[in-house]
């Protein structure tokens, strides 16, 4: 450890005394000097060599990759408004052919018509709907007189009233036949599922 009184014995050869002089114990590092500093380990590899190559082949490079983007591109306008033609929408060219004989003529109605037919839609709605109310006044009866009967069960016995609540199971499952929309075609043998995919493939 320095002293003080060490320092002080040095003071002659400062320019100033050691009386103008402020010396703070406290700034003194009495450590041993560190001469030697190790770097952290980076592990890098040395950077290669850039390799000089000729502007010529490097335009030339650039313009194949120019071009082959300019073809891909005229190729998609090009196919860009060709749709993938569907079987199921294409009317056929018979139908196509009779389309002069198909096309009906707009009907022009007379005034006395147009009334006649908005007066009949008018009557129409009015009887659909007279025809609703009904049915749902009736419906409302029937549950009243429903509820009446099974309070009156529930009066005369706790037992009968249980058994009436209880839901038939005898009319689980519930099948019925009855009209259908088409007539049944003879000897129709009836698909069981299983189809055959007959759909083109259009592969790019």
């Amino acid at each position: 450890m320095f002293s003080l009184s060490v320092v002080k014995q040095f003071s002659r050869l400062a320019i100033s005394s050691s009386s103008t002089i402020g010396i703070n114990s406290r700034n003194i590092f009495t450590a041993a000097a560190l001469q030697f500093r190790i770097t952290d380990q980076l592990w890098a590899e040395p950077l290669k060599k850039k390799k000089k190559m000729d502007p010529a082949i490097i335009k030339a490079r650039e313009d194949r990759r120019r071009k082959k983007l300019e073809k891909q591109i005229r190729r998609l306008e090009k196919n860009a408004r060709q749709l993938k033609p569907i079987d199921e929408v294409e009317a056929p060219l018979h139908l196509i052919d009779q389309m002069g004989k198909r096309k009906r003529t707009p009907v022009q109605l007379s005034p006395e018509e147009v009334e006649a037919r908005a007066l009949l839609q008018k009557d129409w709605a009015r009887y659909k709907r007279e025809e609703y109310m009904a049915n749902v006044a009736q419906i409302d009866r029937i549950m009243a007189a429903q509820r009446r009967a099974l309070d009156m069960l529930y009066e005369e016995s706790e037992e009968l009233y249980d058994e009436a609540i209880m839901p038939d199971l005898q009319l689980i499952p519930y099948t019925i036949s009855g009209p259908v929309a088409t007539p049944p075609i003879k000897n129709y043998d009836s698909p069981d599922g299983e189809y055959v995919d007959v759909s083109k493939k259009w592969d790019n």
